[in-house]
C-alpha cells in the first residue's frame, strides 16, 4: 500500500502564517504539520509515499528529501498546473499502482489509519472516505450514509442552506488503482464535485468509514491556536518532541543544548525547542517555544506560540499569541490575547498590542505604541474581505483610503492589463473620497477607467449588461442595510454581482500583496463618461409600452428615500403620461446615513396614507440604489412583498401573446403554481447562477423586492421593474387591490432563530430526520413539505450565528402550528448541544 500526501494548498485562509511557508509545513510544536502525518502513516505500515506539491514546492521537498530519514521512500509529483484535488492525484497515476490511502499534510488528526484500512478491506471497497463529526461542517463536505456505510448524500464545502448533517467528509481516503481510469488528465477535476458524482453514476458504491478522534483542518489563524491549545491540554493523542520533565506544576517537553534556570516556572505543559535560552524569573504556561529562542528575564509567555529564533525582552507579557520566525519583541511589551506578529517584524519597548491584532511581515513598531488594529488592513478582514461581491465597512476606520487602493490593485491584478471598468458612487461623501482612492489602485495596474461619478448602481449595471468592451464595473455606496457602513460592490461585465471564486482570487492578491504594477508608461487612463443617464432612460422607453397607458388615468406616489434615482424616474413617468407626487425625492447625505428599518416602516406608513387620501393608482418605495421596491395599493393597503410576487406572476399569467420563463429561489410562495397554467416557473438557488442559465428566463425574482426582467439585464432594477408591474397593468386593466383578490390566501412566514455556528450542522441533522417521515427537498437548505402548499425551509446563514426560517400554509391556524412546533424543536435542539 502507497500513500498520496496533498500538499499544494495556498494557505490563503490562515494569512500571514503562510507568508514564506506552505500551509503543509508550518510548525505544530516545533514539528511541521505535514511531518506529523508522515510519521502516522510509517507506523500504520505504509512506506511508499508520493506528495504532491504546488505552493512553495522546494520548501517541502528541502525538508524532506527522499524520505530516507523517517524511513519511508518520498517520490515528489509537481503539476504543470492546478488541476483540482481529483485532478492533482491522476497527474501522479504512473506512481500508484497499488491501493493508495489520500491525506492532506495540513490536518492535525489522532485517527487510526488502521482502522480504516480494516474497514476498506473487509468491505472489498473501491473507494472509502473517512468521515467525523463536527461542529462547523461549512468548510467541508457534507455525507450520509446508511446504517452499512454506504454513501448515499454529499456535498462539497457547502453553504450553510446546503448543510444537512454534521456528519463531514475528512478528506482522507483510500482508493483502489482502478479508479483513477475515472479522472481525466490535465483538466480541473474534484473529488467530491466530480469524481464521486461520477463513479455513483457509474453504479460504484462508496463507502464511508465514520472514525473518532480528534481530526481538525487547520485552516486560519484561531484553528491554529486551537490545535496549540488541544494539544497541550491532552485533548489529541500527539507525539510532543523533547524529554518529558516531570515539574512541579507542570511538565516539560525540552531539546537539546536549552538553557533553563531553575526560577523558571513551568505551568501545565511547555515545550522548547533546541538551543533556546531562557532567563532568570521568566513563567512559561501552556506555550510553545521554537529552536534558538531567547526569553530575557521576568517575562511571562502564556498559551501561546513562538517560532524559531524569536526575541522576547525582559518583563514582557504574551497571551495567547503566534509570534512567527526572526521577530524582535524588546522589554517592557504586552502582547495581549489573538495577537499574531509575522516573521522580521521589530517591536520597539514598551509596546501594548491590542487584543486580536494582526501585524504582518517586515513591520517596525516604535516604541510606546499601542497597536489596536490590523498593519495591513481592517480589523474585520483576517481572513476575508467580501461579502456576495461586496467588501462592507465603516468608511476611514475599516475602510480607509490604504484599504480601498489595495481591494482596487487586486481587483486590477485579475483582469487583463489595458481593460475597462466602469467606476461609480453615490453622492455620500464618503463614498466620493474611497471611489478616488479606487481610481488610482485600478489605474497602477494598467486598467483604464470610465469614471461616471455620481449614478445609482442599477444604471452603471445596465450600461455594463449592454457594454461587451466593459470588463467589470466597482461602485461606492452608502449601505441602506448596514448603518453607518459604505460598501464596496463589484460587478462582472455582465453586470452581475462576482461570485464567490473570483471574490477568493481577488483576496488571494489583496493578503499576499502580489499586485501587478504597470510602468509609468503603461499606467491607466481615465475618461469621463457621458449621457449614461440618458442613455438608460432612451433604453426603458424602448422598451416599456408607452400606448398602454393613453387614457389609462394613472395617479402614483413615489417615495425616493433621498436616493439617486430622483432625477430619473420622474421624468419617465412623465414621458408615460402619469400623474405622479414625489417624496423625498431630493439629496441629502444626513437622511441617507440615517436610513434604518424603522424609518422604512415610516415610510411606507406615509405613502399609505397619501394613497388612501389622494385616491391614488399606486404608491412605490424606490430604495436608494435603485434595486429594490415596496408598494401599496389603491386602498393604501402596504402590500406583503410575497404577495407582490404573486400579484405580479398571475399578470404574467394572465398574457396571451408570451408564455414566460421565471426563475425563484427555493422559499419563494408556490401557493399558486397549479393556477399559474400559462407560464413557466423553476426554483433553486439564487447565489452563484451563471448568466449562460439566467439567461432561458424571462424574470428573475425572489421575495425580498428583487426583480430582474432579462430583457433589460440580469440584475434587479426596480425603475424598470415598477414601470413593468404598471404596464401589466394598464394592459390588463386591473387595480392592484383586484389582483391581490385573485391570488389564493395562503400564510407565509420568514423568520430567524440564533444558532451557534458551533452547531448549524448538527441542527440541520436533526432538522433533517425530523423531516424523512415526509417529502424533502434539497434545493436550497432543507425543505420538509407536510402536503402540497405547506412547507417548511431552514437555510443557515452564511456569515451570522442564525438559521432562516421559511413557511407556508394553506391557512393562519395551520402556518401557526407549523411555526410553534419547529421553533420549540430548534430551540430544545440547540439548548441540548449548548450542554
Amino acid at each position: 500500500m502507497k500513500a498520496v500526501l496533498m500538499a499544494g494548498g495556498f494557505g490563503t485562509r490562515i494569512q500571514p502564517l503562510t507568508n514564506s511557508i506552505p500551509k503543509p509545513m508550518l510548525p505544530i510544536v516545533n514539528v511541521p504539520m505535514m511531518e506529523h502525518i508522515l510519521n502516522r502513516l510509517k507506523h500504520s505500515g505504509i512506506e511508499e509515499i508520493v506528495i504532491l506539491l504546488y505552493f512553495k514546492p522546494e520548501v517541502i521537498k528541502n525538508h524532506f528529501k527522499d524520505g530516507s530519514k523517517w524511513g519511508v521512500k518520498i517520490t515528489y509529483v509537481l503539476p504543470d498546473d492546478d488541476y483540482g484535488t481529483a485532478g492533482a492525484v491522476g497527474y501522479a497515476r504512473e506512481y500508484l499502482d497499488t491501493t493508495f490511502l489520500i491525506v492532506s499534510g495540513d490536518l492535525v488528526t489522532d485517527f487510526d489509519f488502521e482502522k480504516m484500512i480494516d474497514f476498506h478491506t473487509k468491505n472489498a471497497s473501491k473507494l472509502t472516505i473517512t468521515l467525523t463529526p463536527v461542529e462547523d461542517p461549512l468548510q467541508f463536505g457534507v455525507v450520509i450514509t446508511d446504517k452499512e456505510g454506504k454513501i448515499e448524500r454529499f456535498l462539497e464545502k457547502p453553504s450553510w442552506g446546503e448543510v444537512f448533517s454534521d456528519t463531514i467528509n475528512t478528506g482522507i481516503y483510500l482508493i483502489e488503482p482502478e479508479i483513477l481510469r475515472y479522472i481525466p488528465s490535465n483538466v480541473s477535476y474534484d473529488f467530491s464535485k466530480d469524481l464521486f458524482p461520477k463513479l455513483m453514476e457509474e453504479g460504484i458504491t462508496l463507502w464511508g468509514c465514520t472514525l473518532q478522534g480528534y481530526w481538525r483542518d487547520v485552516g486560519n489563524p484561531d484553528s491554529y491556536r486551537e490545535v496549540h491549545h488541544d494539544i497541550l491540554s491532552g485533548s489529541v493523542v500527539y507525539d510532543i518532541p523533547g524529554q518529558s520533565i516531570q515539574k512541579e506544576s507542570g511538565t516539560l517537553y525540552l531539546d537539546q543544548e536549552v538553557s533553563l534556570p531553575e526560577s523558571v516556572v513551568i505551568k501545565g505543559r511547555v515545550v522548547i525547542g533546541r538551543g533556546s535560552v531562557i532567563s532568570e524569573g521568566v513563567e512559561l504556561k501552556d506555550c510553545v517555544i521554537g529552536a534558538n529562542c531567547s526569553i530575557a528575564k521576568e517575562s511571562v509567555i502564556e498559551d501561546s506560540v513562538l517560532w524559531d529564533r524569536v526575541s522576547i525582552g525582559a518583563v514582557s507579557q504574551i497571551h495567547n499569541s503566534v509570534i512567527c520566525n526572526d521577530t524582535l519583541i524588546e522589554e517592557a511589551c504586552r502582547i495581549e490575547e489573538g495577537a499574531i506578529i509575522a516573521e522580521y517584524c521589530q517591536i520597539g519597548p514598551k509596546v501594548k498590542v491590542i487584543k486580536d491584532v494582526t501585524i504582518w511581515p517586515h513591520k517596525t513598531i516604535e516604541k510606546r505604541a499601542i497597536v489596536s488594529s490590523n498593519i495591513v488592513w481592517g480589523e474585520q478582514y483576517k481572513s476575508s474581505i467580501f461579502h456576495k461581491g461586496k467588501v462592507i465597512g465603516s468608511a476611514n476606520v475599516e475602510l480607509t483610503g490604504e484599504m480601498a487602493v489595495k481591494i482596487a490593485e487586486a481587483f486590477g491584478t485579475i483582469l487583463q492589463e489595458g481593460s475597462t471598468v466602469y467606476v461609480s458612487r453615490d453622492y455620500h461623501p464618503s463614498s466620493r473620497m474611497l471611489k478616488r482612492f479606487i481610481l488610482g489602485g485600478l489605474l497602477s495596474t494598467g486598467i483604464n477607467c470610465v469614471d461616471i461619478q455620481a449614478i445609482p448602481s442599477n444604471v452603471m449595471r445596465h450600461e455594463l449588461f449592454k457594454n461587451q468592451a466593459i470588463a467589470a464595473g466597482i461602485h461606492v455606496r452608502h449601505s441602506v442595510s448596514h448603518m453607518n457602513k459604505t460598501e464596496i460592490v463589484f460587478f462582472t461585465h455582465e453586470g452581475m454581482l462576482i461570485d464567490t471564486n473570483l471574490a477568493k482570487s481577488i483576496e488571494r492578491i489583496f493578503f499576499r500583496e502580489q499586485f501587478r504594477r504597470v510602468n509609468p508608461s503603461r499606467v491607466g487612463k481615465v475618461r469621463e463618461a457621458h449621457n449614461m443617464k440618458l442613455a438608460y432612460k432612451q433604453d426603458i422607453r424602448k422598451l416599456i409600452a408607452k400606448e398602454f397607458f393613453v387614457g389609462s388615468g394613472f395617479k402614483i406616489a413615489a417615495n425616493m428615500l433621498h436616493g439617486m434615482v430622483s432625477d430619473i424616474y420622474p421624468e419617465l413617468l412623465d414621458t408615460l403620461k402619469i400623474e405622479n407626487i414625489m417624496i423625498n425625492d431630493y439629496a441629502s447625505a444626513s437622511k441617507l446615513t440615517r436610513i434604518t428599518a424603522s424609518n422604512q416602516d415610516e415610510a411606507k406608513k406615509e405613502l399609505s396614507d397619501i394613497v388612501r387620501a389622494l385616491h391614488l393608482t399606486v404608491g412605490i418605495l424606490l430604495y436608494p440604489n435603485g434595486q429594490r421596491l415596496d408598494i401599496v395599493d389603491d386602498r393604501g393597503e402596504i402590500v406583503s412583498r410575497e404577495r407582490v410576487l404573486m400579484a405580479l406572476l398571475y399578470m404574467l399569467h394572465l398574457h396571451d401573446t408570451k408564455s414566460y420563463k421565471i426563475y425563484l429561489p427555493a422559499w419563494a410562495p408556490d401557493i399558486m403554481d397549479h393556477k399559474f397554467t400559462d407560464i413557466e416557473i423553476t426554483r433553486g438557488r439564487l447565489m452563484g447562477m451563471r448568466t449562460e442559465f439566467l439567461g432561458q428566463f424571462d424574470l428573475i425574482a425572489d421575495v425580498d423586492a428583487h426583480y430582474a426582467f432579462t430583457e433589460f439585464g440580469y440584475h434587479s432594477d426596480a425603475i424598470y421593474a415598477s414601470l413593468k408591474i404598471l404596464e401589466f397593468m394598464a394592459l390588463h386593466q386591473i387595480s392592484f387591490s383586484d389582483l391581490l383578490r385573485k391570488i389564493d390566501p395562503f400564510y407565509y412566514r420568514a423568520l430567524s432563530i440564533s444558532c451557534p455556528s458551533s452547531q448549524k450542522g448538527r441542527v440541520m441533522r436533526r432538522f433533517m430526520e425530523e423531516g424523512k417521515a415526509y417529502r424533502l427537498s434539497h434545493l436550497d437548505g432543507i425543505k420538509i413539505i407536510f402536503a402540497d402548499h405547506e412547507w417548511i425551509l431552514m437555510i443557515p446563514d452564511d456569515h451570522e450565528e442564525l438559521v432562516h426560517l421559511y413557511i407556508q400554509a394553506v391557512d393562519s391556524k395551520r402556518g401557526e402550528e407549523i411555526k410553534k412546533e419547529y421553533i420549540s424543536k430548534l430551540e430544545k435542539w440547540i439548548e441540548r448541544d449548548k450542554k
